[in-house]
C-alpha cells in the first residue's frame, strides 16, 4: 500500500490509487461475490490484485469472469483481475512472475534436479513454469498433507512434458534433510512452506546440508526466515546461491500491473521500480 504511488508515478500511470479490501481467510462464497461484483460493476475500477485468495475467489466467482486465462484454467486460481472493453478478465499470473525471479539468479542452460519443500500456490507456480521451459531435469515436491499433493499431480498430468516429478508427503524436517543431502551438487532447493513466516521455525534443521554449488530460495521476504539463515550460514563454505523472496515480490506485482493498465514493465523498469522500493524493504537480522 505505501508503495503502489510510487510505482505509480514511475510508470507514469496518472490519477490512479490501490484500494484495499480485506476478507476473513475462507470466507464465504457471497463475500467474494460482493467483492468482484463491485469491481466489475465500478466503472473507474481497472482491476485486482488477489493475495491470500486465489483459489477460493477464483472458486466462487468462476461464472462471474467473462475470459480467464490458461493459468487460472491450469491451476484453478485468480491472482489478478482486469477490465477490457467492459469485460472482466481473470489470470494467474504466478506461473509468470516465478519464471522471472527465478530466472534472475537459476540458470538453463543445464537443468539440474529441484527440491521445493511445500505444495501450496507459489509451488504449483513454480512447477509449472519449470516444467513447461524443461528447465529442471527432476524435480521432488514435499508436502505435509496429500491432498495439495494430488491436486498438484493432477495440474502437472494436463501440462504433459517429460519432466521427472516425485511427490513426499512428509512432515519430518530430518527426512527433508536427507532428501536435500541427496541433491547432486548445482541442484536448487525451495522453502515454499510458509515456515519463517506464516509460522516459526524452517522445513529443515540445522544438521541439512545443501548440494555443493547449489542454490537456495527462501520465497518469504519478511518474518524470521529461519530457513535463510540457515542457507547463509552454509553459502561460503558450500559455495551456494542464496536468494530471499523479494524479488519474486517485486516481480509479482510488475505481472499484476502489466495486466490491469495494459503496459510492459521491462528489465530497465524493474531496476527502477526494486530502487524505489529498496527503503520498503525488510530488515532481516
Amino acid at each position: 500500500m505505501r508503495l503502489f504511488p510510487a510505482w505509480a508515478r514511475e510508470l507514469d500511470l496518472g490519477e490512479v490509487r490501490l484500494v484495499g479490501y480485506d476478507l476473513p481467510l475462507h470466507a464465504g462464497a457471497a463475500r467474494y461475490r460482493e467483492a468482484v461484483g463491485r469491481i466489475k460493476s465500478d466503472r473507474q475500477g481497472r482491476g485486482a490484485l488477489v493475495t491470500t485468495h486465489k483459489i477460493d475467489l477464483f472458486e466462487a466467482c468462476r461464472d462471474m469472469f467473462d475470459a480467464v486465462d490458461q493459468y487460472a484454467r491450469l491451476c484453478g486460481e485468480t491472482s489478478c483481475l482486469a477490465k477490457r472493453g467492459g469485460q472482466l478478465l481473470a489470470f494467474a499470473t504466478d506461473p509468470i512472475s516465478s519464471g522471472r525471479a527465478l530466472g534472475e539468479f537459476y540458470p538453463e542452460q543445464s537443468p539440474g534436479d529441484v527440491l521445493c519443500l511445500g505444495g501450496g500456490g507459489s509451488a504449483v507456480a513454480i512447477t509449472v513454469n519449470l516444467i513447461q521451459r524443461r528447465a529442471a531435469s527432476h524435480i521432488t515436491v514435499v508436502n505435509r498433507t496429500a491432498g495439495r499433493l494430488e491436486a498438484m499431480r493432477d495440474i502437472h498430468a494436463r501440462l504433459g512434458g517429460d519432466t521427472d516429478v516425485r511427490y513426499v508427503e512428509n512432515s519430518d524436517p530430518h527426512t527433508n534433510d536427507r532428501l536435500i543431502g541427496e541433491l547432486p551438487p548445482g541442484s536448487l532447493v525451495i522453502n515454499a512452506t510458509g515456515m519463517g513466516k506464516d509460522t516459526r521455525g524452517s522445513p529443515i534443521t540445522d544438521g541439512a546440508r545443501f548440494p555443493e554449488a547449489g542454490y537456495a530460495w527462501e520465497l518469504n521476504y519478511r518474518g524470521d526466515l529461519e530457513f535463510l539463515d540457515q542457507a547463509l550460514r552454509q553459502q561460503e563454505g558450500r559455495h551456494l546461491h542464496v536468494e530471499d523472496g523479494w524479488r519474486y515480490f517485486i516481480h509479482g506485482w510488475a505481472v499484476v500491473m502489466e495486466h490491469v493498465f495494459e503496459i510492459d514493465v521491462d528489465g530497465a523498469k524493474i531496476a527502477r521500480l526494486a530502487a524505489v522500493s529498496e527503503a520498503e524493504r525488510p530488515t532481516h537480522r
